[in-house]
């Protein structure tokens, strides 16, 4: 019975072979591609909805069949750059053979708002978030660590270990109570809130990806043309 997947990333291994790192309900795994010249390699590529097959008993398996299992999703200009920044996420912080079928499912449904430019950052945000919640990563966004009510007025820190600790002077990389009230309530209509998402996401996921950049990250910002 074939696997659905998405393919990650992958790279020349050996004269003619790939390896393809997949992202499957069960988990990530990585795989050998045989003949990757071929018609199977022009569908490892990323956003491309596959059935696959694995086969073999060592760590390192091989893709015994490849098959689109749907229309690939065209993205291009930012949209592309925020595909490429999930799939570093997932590389990045999901553990092998680790199964999360709805983050899985997140992410599929993810990538036609991709396709259809929908607005970027609210799309990020609530992967990155999810992301987060399925790792075990996540905090609340209603109650401050001592399980005290988030007050809109208030100013609060973010500790990613534990959440928001109220603090009364003013320091960098502090949040509003009523930011995080409406990165609670997904109200990216209000003014500041994406630009607040997208400190707390940063400083959430710091972290867990340790002092090496993202790759996504500094080829979007390079595309940038300058003002």
């Amino acid at each position: 019975m074939a696997d659905l997947a998405f393919v990650l990333h992958s790279r020349a291994y050996r004269e003619t072979s790939a390896l393809v790192d997949l992202f499957t309900p069960q988990g990530r795994t990585r795989a050998v591609l045989r003949g990757a010249r071929g018609k199977a390699g022009s569908l490892a590529r990323p956003f491309v909805p596959l059935e696959f097959e694995l086969r073999g008993r060592s760590d390192l398996k091989s893709i015994a069949r490849l098959e689109p299992a749907g229309l690939a999703y065209w993205l291009e200009g930012a949209s592309l750059f925020g595909g490429l920044y999930l799939n570093e996420l997932l590389i990045r912080l999901l553990p092998a053979e680790d199964a999360h079928p709805d983050l899985f499912d997140h992410y599929a449904a993810t990538l036609p708002g991709l396709a259809e430019k929908r607005p970027l950052e609210p799309l990020l945000r609530a992967f990155e978030w999810r992301l987060l919640c399925e790792l075990g990563y996540g905090f609340p966004l209603d109650v401050d660590v001592h399980g005290r009510p988030i007050m809109p007025a208030q100013r609060y820190r973010l500790s990613p270990e534990a959440g928001f600790e109220a603090v009364e002077t003013m320091q960098p990389g502090l949040f509003s109570g009523a930011d995080i009230q409406s990165m609670a309530a997904a109200d990216w209509d209000a003014p500041g809130a994406l630009m607040a998402a997208k400190r707390l996401m940063r400083q959430a996921l710091a972290p867990h990806l340790g002092d090496r950049p993202l790759v996504s990250r500094e080829l979007f910002m390079g595309s940038v043309p300058p003002r």
